[in-house]
């Protein structure tokens, strides 16, 4: 018997209604904020995510799914949403369309990561990009939005950690403050934070081990220049203006190398060690370094496995699926059958989902499988209503019955349905 993939998940039933919330929840507030949305494809060239990432990141160096095609190319299964986006406003020449320009993208995502609970190596993001805006009114605007989806799908058991990286020369400084410290505790480091200090000296602050050494570190705020410092301090003044709680948090430096001025991360409080759910920041130089012109941007992306996770946590109360509010059950000839057919048709034409008896079982197993499949109401059709010209309804939840004229069964179950919600 074959088996999925380690690292992957079969998604379907009642578990897909948090899906069909957070999904339904994202593109609504996307579009009230101005986003459209992109559809980039789940491969590109390596080459592409080795620059924009970062040689050094784990990513690239551990966790990306990279492959030879047919045509002798380097391909890898998108490891983040971020890059494709910047890939393809470049090469489809949307520098022209005029800016701000706002995207937002619902996607899998790929990275070969030890699996556990939110944390797959086939994963789903939600996320989204502004191009143009160099003001902090755009990280303003980004981290708010944030905040409100997040409060969309229910969540209030989150916070918000901000911090910011400053510019190139100002990380530069930074990461010989952060050398110099860490050289006298090298002997002591995990081996993962030994092979860091060499390739990517931020991400020591990151570890999960050497924490105490982290505590004590030099604060990057220390070394970030005048025109950064300004742009992080408006940004927290409008993050007050708007009431947005926020801890700042100078340890927080992300795991990308585009990243610059402002970062930001969402963490949960129930979702232990995989805390964070949603994390992004400034990119104002990634759209130039893979071949476009020198446009500030900014964006952000959100785990949906772990927004499931923390909606289960808090309890959040997601409607069901509307998979089968009606069951039409039917017995006996060709002409009931017609009449059964022609009145779902006529039910899923008023929004109604309706589930029609399609396997010729006997009426007792389909007043079973009505209530298998969780029907609310089950419409029953015999040649003895057909007479009469009107159906049965039963009510699943209770068990009592009603009987209407078949021309206004369709008003008949929308009303009860609407009593029962």
């Amino acid at each position: 018997m074959y088996q999925k993939i380690k690292g992957t998940e079969d998604l379907y039933g009642q578990e897909m209604k948090f899906w069909y919330w957070v999904e339904e929840k994202a593109r609504k507030l996307s579009l009230l904020y101005g986003f459209t949305e992109i559809r980039t494809p789940i491969f590109e060239e390596t080459k592409l995510f080795v620059r924009s990432v970062g040689q050094d990141t784990d990513i690239v160096q551990k966790e990306m799914y990279t492959f030879e095609d047919k045509g002798g190319r380097s391909i890898t299964l998108r490891p983040e949403g971020t890059a494709p986006v910047v890939r393809a406003f470049v090469e489809n020449g949307l520098i022209t369309v005029g800016f701000p320009q706002k995207y937002f993208y619902i996607g899998p995502m790929f990275r070969y990561e030890r699996p556990q609970s939110g944390r797959q190596r086939q994963f789903h993001q939600f996320g989204a990009e502004i191009f143009g805006s160099p003001s902090p009114l755009a990280d303003a605007e980004l981290i708010i939005f944030v905040n409100d989806f997040l409060k969309e799908i229910g969540l209030v058991d989150f916070e918000i950690h901000i911090n910011t990286l400053g510019d190139t020369e100002d990380r530069a400084k930074y990461k010989e403050a952060l050398k110099e410290y860490y050289s006298q505790h090298l002997d002591n480091l995990c081996n993962d934070c030994k092979i860091r200090y060499e390739r990517n000296v931020l991400r020591l602050l990151d570890c999960k081990v050497d924490v105490e050494y982290a505590k004590n570190a030099p604060k990057l705020i220390d070394y970030i220049g005048e025109n950064a410092r300004k742009h992080y301090e408006e940004l927290k003044e409008l993050l007050d203006t708007a009431g947005i709680r926020y801890i700042e948090d100078p340890r927080l430096v992300r795991g990308l190398d585009y990243y610059n001025r402002t970062v930001f991360e969402v963490h949960h409080h129930k979702l232990g060690a995989m805390s964070a759910i949603a994390g992004g920041g400034r990119y104002d130089g990634l759209i130039k370094e893979i071949g476009g012109k020198d446009v500030p941007a900014l964006g952000f992306a959100a785990g949906m496995e772990r927004l499931v996770l923390a909606i289960k946590a808090e309890n959040v109360e997601v409607e069901d699926m509307r998979i089968n509010e009606v069951y039409i059950a039917h017995f006996g000839g060709s002409e009931v059958r017609n009449v059964a057919f022609k009145l779902a048709q006529q039910l899923r034409d008023e929004g109604i989902a309706v589930n029609l008896e399609i396997m010729e079982r006997g009426l007792g197993a389909q007043l079973k499988n009505a209530a298998r499949t969780g029907a609310k109401l089950c419409v029953l059709i015999g040649e003895n209503e057909i007479e009469k010209n009107v159906v049965m309804i039963k009510n699943m939840e209770t068990g009592e019955q009603f009987e209407f004229e078949i021309n206004f069964v369709a008003s008949g179950i929308k009303d009860m349905l609407e009593d029962m919600r």
